[in-house]
């Protein structure tokens, strides 16, 4: 369900309008409530999903990625 639209400042620092929707993920097997920006790519996990985690990443080919719960 569409909410709005939000104005955003990509990386090379044009700007854009993004429609916003309403949505539901399941995050450590609880449902969560999340918005999502419409966007014409790869679609990113907001940071905000992964707060009380630990994040972990090999940047490299094939590399590792690891999320942990923090105590």
């Amino acid at each position: 369900m569409m909410t709005g639209m939000v104005r955003g400042i990509l990386a090379d620092g044009s700007k854009c309008l993004f429609d916003v929707y309403e949505g539901k993920v399941v995050w450590d097997r609880r449902a969560r409530r999340v918005f999502v920006d419409e966007a014409d790519t790869t679609p990113l996990v907001g940071m905000a999903l992964m707060s009380g985690y630990q994040l972990n990443v090999e940047v490299r080919a094939r590399g590792r990625v690891i999320i942990r719960r923090l105590p």
